[in-house]
């Protein structure tokens, strides 16, 4: 029997038992649908949070207060209180590392911003010039904070484009006053739209200067500093210096933390592939259920087609020829259901990539190849036991139906 001869026969009885061939679709359809999305989303959030680290800025370190090794949660204001305050005289010490080539000390709280008869609650981050270079922010109109001594109060703020538009309209905002708290400061830039990094929203910010925003919040403490190394290769020793130098100004303690870009984006990645491969083989449990669906139709198969099994065999078809027809069936149907449930993955990924289009969702390469291939090499599993019960009939027995 040759290879068109086999796959015509295949064709025809599968066209013949249209029911049984769309539930097995149906069936495989699913699976490797299963599989392609749930992994495009796996796949979204990885890239999600890689491109949120990636916009923070290159060669970035960030030190905060106190140590997750021994508080056992994050560090830093995250959980209320540390054992020692991280000050401005600590981030300006940083800056004897000859690792390091900016530093920019944050102060972060909540304010109402007055314009008028218009207030907005919003976000004020307090900081220095160095800021805009090591975060790479752009500045729409206007200028970013000044350059000179960051203990310097100076009634000035930069804001977001949000935040301009909100509380200003169509009026230009540069040049005007805006009230904090009890304090009035000067409008002198207006941040470039950026969107949202890491859930915070740099379009609904207001930047002040960072002994403006001390006083304003009544407050020593920094929030973390920004530390930007010279180089990539630079970023290890950048770390050793920052907890050598803090060390020494804390007397000895170390309770500081200090993490890198790449540490943890290497943790964000092996902890979400780690989850789409575990998300992925659960749905590919489905594939298993479509092939079990596969052979108890096979096994039925057989019975109905006895007088045909026999007939083929009555002819001269061989023992293997007969099992081979099986598996082809088997293998068209898994290709077809591949082909349905790969299509039927790619829509749910382009219905999902519109209303989250923040998040770029793509299934990896290998789960678009291992998706199909688990579904033939299962269809090929399961129809083995069925294929060799057909080969077994003996035609005349087969063809009198006893």
């Amino acid at each position: 029997m040759r290879l068109s001869d086999l796959l015509e026969f295949a064709w025809q009885v599968l066209r013949g038992y249209r029911a049984r061939t769309f539930l097995i679709l149906l069936a495989m359809g699913i699976g490797v649908a299963a599989v392609v999305a749930v992994t495009a989303l796996g796949e979204g959030a990885r890239l999600y949070v890689v491109n949120q680290f990636g916009s923070l800025g290159t060669n970035l370190v960030i030190v905060l207060p106190g140590r997750s090794e021994t508080s056992g949660a994050m560090p830093g204001v995250l959980i209320g209180r540390t054992p020692r305050d991280l000050t401005l005289e600590d981030a300006l010490a940083l800056k004897r590392s000859h690792a390091i080539r900016r530093i920019a000390p944050l102060v972060v709280g909540t304010g109402d911003v007055h314009v008028g008869a218009r207030v907005r609650e919003t976000p004020v981050l307090g900081s220095t010039a160095e800021m805009k270079e090591i975060r790479g922010m752009d500045v729409a109109l206007g200028r970013f904070l000044p350059e000179g001594d960051p203990r310097q109060i100076l009634p000035v703020c930069v804001v977001g484009s949000k935040v301009a538009s909100e509380l200003f309209g169509t009026k230009q905002a540069l040049g005007e006053w805006v009230r904090i708290g009890d304090r009035r400061f000067r409008v002198i830039g207006i941040m470039a739209k950026q969107g949202e990094s890491l859930g915070f929203n740099t379009d609904e910010i207001v930047i002040v200067p960072l002994a403006a925003a001390q006083a304003l919040f009544n407050t020593e403490a920094l929030f973390r500093v920004l530390v930007e190394a010279k180089s990539r290769e630079q970023i290890p020793g950048a770390k050793s210096d920052i907890e050598e130098i803090v060390r020494l100004r804390h007397e000895g303690e170390r309770d500081i933390t200090v993490i890198t870009q790449d540490a943890v984006l290497a943790t964000f990645d092996r902890i979400l592939r780690a989850l789409t491969l575990a998300v992925a083989g659960i749905a590919a449990i489905s594939l298993a259920v479509a092939g079990i669906l596969i052979m108890n139709v096979m096994l039925i198969a057989v019975t109905q087609r006895r007088r045909e099994i026999g007939l083929l065999k009555a002819l001269g078809a061989t023992a293997q020829q007969i099992r081979l027809l099986f598996v082809t069936e088997a293998v068209l149907l898994a290709i077809g259901g591949a082909a349905v449930g790969v299509a039927v993955g790619q829509l749910a990924r382009y219905f999902a990539v519109h209303l989250y289009p923040n998040i770029p969702f793509q299934a990896p390469w290998w789960a678009l190849a291992a998706a199909p291939a688990t579904a033939i090499i299962t269809a090929v599993l399961f129809t083995l036991a069925p294929a060799r019960r057909a080969a077994r009939l003996d035609p005349v027995q087969a063809l009198s139906r006893r």
